[in-house]
C-alpha cells in the first residue's frame, strides 16, 4: 500500500511511502485481537482489591445466643456474615489478573489491528514531528490541520520526543507512542493513526 507523506501544516509534500503488505495487509485475526487485547487489559488490573472475611473482622468470638429454644434460627458470634458489619463471603482478595500470551500471537495481533487501520484509511503519514518547546497550543493546531482535534488520535513516533509529548499530555483524545511500543490495544482504541515518516522502517524492523 502506498500513502502520500504530509507535512505538520496538513499539506502534502510530494513524496509517498509505501507500506509492508506482511504489516498492513495481512488478513486480520479477530481471535488473536481479542486475546491481546483481553492480555492487555489484564496485564494492567492491579488486582489489590481486599475484602474482610469473618476470620478478619475485629469482634468477639462469643456465642450470641444458646443453640436452642430460643424458636430463631442458630447463629454464631457478631462476625456472622449475615449481620450488619459481619465478615462478607466469598469477597474480593488481592491477586495476579496477569497471563501469559504466545509472541506469535501477539505479533499477529497487532498486524491484524494495523492491516485495519490500512484498510480503513485511518493510517496518516506525517513528517518527523517536533517542537521548540513543549505547547499545546503547537500540538493542537497540527491536529486542526488534519481535522482531528475531535477524534481519537494515535501518534507513532520513531523515539521518545519530550517536546512532543509534552504538547500532548493534556488533551484527552490524544495518545503518543514510540514505534516500538505500539500495542494491539491502543491502535483500535484510537480513530485515526498519525505515523511518523521514520516511524515506518522502525515498524517494519520491529516485526521483521
Amino acid at each position: 500500500m502506498e500513502l502520500t507523506i504530509y507535512n505538520k501544516e496538513g499539506k502534502t509534500t510530494g513524496r509517498t511511502v509505501v507500506l509492508d503488505d506482511a504489516i498492513f495487509g495481512i488478513e486480520p485475526n479477530d481471535h488473536a485481537i481479542y486475546l491481546d487485547v483481553k492480555n492487555i487489559m489484564a496485564n494492567r488490573r492491579q488486582g489489590t482489591h481486599s475484602s474482610k472475611e469473618r476470620g478478619m473482622v475485629s469482634g468477639s468470638t462469643r456465642k450470641l445466643k444458646r443453640q436452642k429454644g430460643s424458636g430463631t434460627a442458630r447463629c454464631g458470634d457478631i462476625k456472622n456474615p449475615l449481620f450488619r458489619g459481619g465478615g462478607r463471603v466469598f469477597g474480593p482478595q488481592p491477586r495476579d489478573y496477569s497471563f501469559k500470551l504466545n509472541k506469535k500471537v501477539k505479533s499477529l495481533a497487532r498486524k491484524s489491528a494495523l492491516s485495519y487501520k490500512a484498510v480503513n484509511n485511518q493510517i496518516i503519514v506525517i513528517e518527523d514531528l517536533n517542537f521548540d518547546t513543549p505547547k499545546t497550543k503547537n500540538f493542537k493546531t497540527v491536529l486542526q490541520n488534519f481535522e482531528l482535534n475531535t477524534k481519537k488520535t494515535l501518534l507513532i513516533l520513531p523515539e521518545t520526543n519530550a517536546n512532543v509529548v509534552l504538547s500532548a499530555r493534556n488533551l484527552r483524545e490524544v495518545g503518543v507512542l514510540n514505534a516500538a511500543s505500539i500495542n494491539t490495544y491502543d491502535i483500535l482504541n484510537a480513530k485515526t493513526m498519525l505515523i511518523c515518516e521514520s516511524s515506518i522502517s522502525e515498524i517494519d524492523e520491529m516485526f521483521a
